[in-house]
């Protein structure tokens, strides 16, 4: 007796995934816009146009929503291909000022869902082990750069960890985040003072 293989539509599919797009989407801009707890499903729903149902149906409970915007932002950031084309560079202070220009990059298109991550942790469950899986690849990034850096000029005098440590101190974005919406810089001002600051400090 042959059985049949159930019909997948691709329509409904690519329907389905336009639907969760727009639910992560609407759910990101409210997290980063109010925080994450006070915002309830029913709230992403009403923003999605769609059924408190749907969103459950689509993508989870509130906290599955928040995971499913990590593994999205860390994903968009394009943080391999950016480390990638650094570890070919030659020269430090090329290394650097890269490495501004790609932080800031990442900072700046993925604002919202640092400031939705960024506003969780004081109520999320488990905020510490949310932050340090959003975080997880971009210190392993600078730390691959330290590294780097460390193999085109080995005078550096302080370790490989330290200057991981540095680099994660004017870059990371608590830094961005002080400078651009604390402190109301523009964007490619705290690029330049960031840049400047780390090849003197590790170069001057």
């Amino acid at each position: 007796m042959s059985s049949k293989r159930p019909y997948v539509s691709p329509l409904r599919e690519s329907s389905a995934a336009r639907t969760r797009e727009l639910i992560l989407g609407r759910a990101t801009a409210l997290f980063a816009e109010r925080g994450y707890g006070r915002v309830a499903v029913a709230d992403i729903a009403a923003a999605a146009g769609v059924a408190p149902k749907t969103v459950f149906a689509s993508v989870g409970s509130k906290g599955d929503i928040l995971n499913r915007i990590v593994d999205q932002g860390v994903a968009a950031s394009g943080y391999r291909q950016a480390t990638e084309e650094m570890l070919g560079m030659r020269t430090p202070e090329a290394v650097l000022s890269a490495l501004a220009r790609g932080t800031r990059a990442g900072n700046e298109s993925q604002y919202a869902v640092h400031e939705a991550i960024r506003k969780a942790l004081p109520v999320h469950e488990d905020g510490e082990a949310l932050w340090d899986r959003a975080m997880a690849a971009y210190r392993d990034a600078l730390r691959a750069v330290a590294t780097h850096l460390h193999a085109l000029d080995p005078s550096l005098s302080c370790p490989v960890e330290e200057t991981a440590d540095l680099l994660w101190y004017w870059f990371g974005p608590p830094s961005w985040h002080t400078l651009v919406v604390e402190s109301g810089w523009t964007w490619e001002r705290a690029e330049q003072v960031l840049k400047r600051t780390a090849v003197l400090t590790l170069f001057g």
